[in-house]
């Protein structure tokens, strides 16, 4: 069986867009002529391979092909750019950008992530998913993008592995708050009516810090404390919950370290930090501007992650 790219392109405009009328103006065809397109790969395939919803769901042999008709757009995107041909088959000026799907945690993309990512903004058009870092590996698996920042040491299937560095988390209160809840400091009392900031539902961060602390002013202990606790789902208005005495909250040092070195937060618990280690996983392809776009981030992290 022969696979169709003109079907494959359709299978990764549609998930991308999320309706076949999105898809066709983006194609530049009729979303009858999408319908088309992916009915027939459906049939030469023998397998559904999306959900007709709003917006449509990729079904899991779904996901094979939109991640090969992913890695066909990034190698034919960076074939045209060596012709100097742009996407629409015209003589141009060194290409359109080619636009790379990163997935990639909070915390990164609102520190050291961005401004690796700048220098290659002439060159590279970023599709930047943000997920939770044990998350991101999900998002390849899938087909949805090229490259993550993840915690997960394990390659996902046609993926190359490299470490970046580790982030470290302390937990971190503004002063004021810090004085009024921990005047004895983060006994187990104080952590169970304390309140706390945590990211989303997936943030286990703050939890961690709890039970890996509380055993120690509770042996024996057969319950998790449980604190108040606000949800703040976004990084930087995490650092500013934080510093307007919300909750305490684990905070990395790359966001911290000013507001400690001022006074304004202070580190609850020095002896309870968490280093969580991340590693850059991408497709094994020999592709231009995705090494260009990993030889960055790992440069960037060497500089700004711990070792």
């Amino acid at each position: 069986m022969e696979l169709d790219l003109g079907q494959l392109r359709a299978l990764s405009a549609a998930v991308a867009e999320g309706t076949f009328e999105a898809a066709a103006r983006r194609l530049h065809v009729t979303p009858s002529a999408i319908s088309q397109r992916l009915r027939a790969l459906e049939v030469a395939t023998g397998r559904v391979l999306l959900v007709r919803s709003k917006p449509v769901r990729v079904t899991e042999p779904g996901r094979v092909l939109l991640r090969l008709a992913r890695q066909v757009e990034l190698l034919a995107g960076d074939a045209l750019a060596e012709l100097d041909v742009d996407d629409a088959g015209a003589d141009g000026d060194g290409g359109l950008p080619r636009t790379l799907a990163i997935a990639v945690n909070a915390d990164s993309l609102a520190t050291w992530l961005l401004p690796a990512l700048a220098p290659l903004a002439g060159s590279v058009c970023f599709d930047l998913h943000r997920d939770d870092e044990g998350r991101t590996a999900d998002l390849l698996r899938a087909g949805s993008v090229v490259a993550a920042v993840t915690t997960d040491p394990d390659p996902v299937a046609g993926c190359s592995v490299t470490p970046l560095g580790s982030v470290r988390y302390r937990p971190m209160a503004c002063a004021a708050r810090a004085r009024e809840w921990f005047p004895d400091g983060p006994t187990a009392a104080a952590l169970a009516r304390a309140p706390v900031v945590v990211f989303d539902r997936e943030d286990d961060l703050q939890h961690r810090y709890l039970r890996a602390r509380l055993p120690q002013d509770q042996p024996g202990a057969d319950r998790p404390v449980q604190p108040p606790v606000h949800h703040v789902p976004s990084s930087a208005e995490f650092l500013t919950a934080v510093r307007l005495g919300v909750g305490w909250g684990m905070l990395p040092d790359l966001q911290s370290r000013e507001h400690e070195a001022d006074g304004s937060l202070v580190d609850l618990d020095p002896a309870g930090v968490i280093d969580v280690a991340l590693h850059w996983q991408q497709w094994r392809l020999r592709s231009p501007s995705l090494d260009r776009v990993a030889a960055a981030v790992t440069a960037a992290a060497h500089r700004h992650l711990r070792r």
